[in-house]
């Protein structure tokens, strides 16, 4: 089955693994990856640039910020998208990820099911492929 090889860069463990698991099982993501800091994800996400087609990005973490991984994507491929999920979102902070190359801004507290949608458009657009599987 055709997934959305997806990289997570979340600090916090409980919520990257309900993503982890929300995500593969609604949205039909593959998690090729995770990090913690500002540092492990702009490395991983730099250095393995055909592995990833989705970028999900907390903005505040562990060690440094999601906007340092936003600005050090910029130059990704066209078919690479990057989301940032954080909670605290201002519109100047939206305006800011958008700036930074960010495809997609989503409030962790209110708009998952947005980010799940997001996720599915994301697959359906890459491979062509109806988003729900057809009854038979």
């Amino acid at each position: 089955m055709d997934t959305v090889r997806t990289f997570i860069v979340e600090d916090n463990l409980a919520i990257r693994e309900t993503l982890v698991g929300t995500l593969r099982e609604v949205a039909r993501v593959d998690p090729v990856g995770q990090a913690e800091t500002e540092d492990e994800g702009t490395r991983w996400l730099t250095g393995n640039p055909s592995q990833w087609d989705l970028a999900i990005v907390d903005l505040f973490l562990k060690e440094g910020t999601g906007f340092g991984v936003l600005e050090a994507c910029r130059n990704r491929e066209p078919r690479q998208k990057m989301v940032v999920l954080s909670n605290h979102l201002t519109p100047e902070m939206r305006h800011r990820c958008i700036e930074l190359g960010a495809d997609a801004v989503f409030d962790k507290a209110t708009e998952l099911d947005e980010l799940v949608d997001f996720c599915l458009r994301r697959r359906q657009e890459q491979f062509m492929v109806p988003p729900f599987p057809e009854a038979h």
